[in-house]
């Protein structure tokens, strides 16, 4: 859920962080460490308008201190150059606990499917996301601490 909320967000330390310093990512025409994946992935999501991904199924198999997590996850990709898309996919992770800390130590992001997409604007004003410090979740979350 971190994971997926970083990326939606562009809070790259918080994809990050989702990952041992040594993870791997392979992705749809990447493979590489979590640092290249992030070096590869944030200039294309900021060119688009957003992302979005909701999440669904999530199984864990443990074994000790290794785990295989599997999680099923629809992606809507907007306002991107070439064309707007929603994929289906499964994140499918090697997990390790290292010193207390879980995290991704090998993640594969198995695409199920695309789909074209033609997206409009907002039918009236109201609360948008924001990919920066200004969204709501911040904003709340400084109004909070604040306290």
């Amino acid at each position: 859920m971190r994971y997926c909320r970083g990326i939606d967000r562009l809070d790259f330390e918080l994809v990050r962080s989702c990952y041992h310093p040594d993870g791997i990512d392979h992705h749809t025409g990447f493979d590489g460490t979590v640092d290249e994946y992030i070096a590869w992935v944030q200039p294309k999501l900021e060119l688009l308008g957003g992302t979005m991904h909701a999440v669904g199924n999530h199984l864990v198999e443990l074994y000790g201190d290794v785990a295989i997590s599997e999680t099923y996850s629809t992606n809507t990709h907007w306002e991107r150059p070439g064309g707007d898309f929603t994929s289906g996919c499964r994140f499918v992770d090697l997990m390790e606990r290292r010193d207390g800390r879980w995290a991704i130590s090998e993640r594969w992001a198995v695409r199920e499917w695309t789909r074209s997409d033609t997206f409009t604007h907002p039918e009236a004003t109201g609360p948008r996301g924001r990919r920066d410090n200004s969204d709501l979740l911040a904003e709340l979350r400084t109004r909070l601490a604040a306290r």
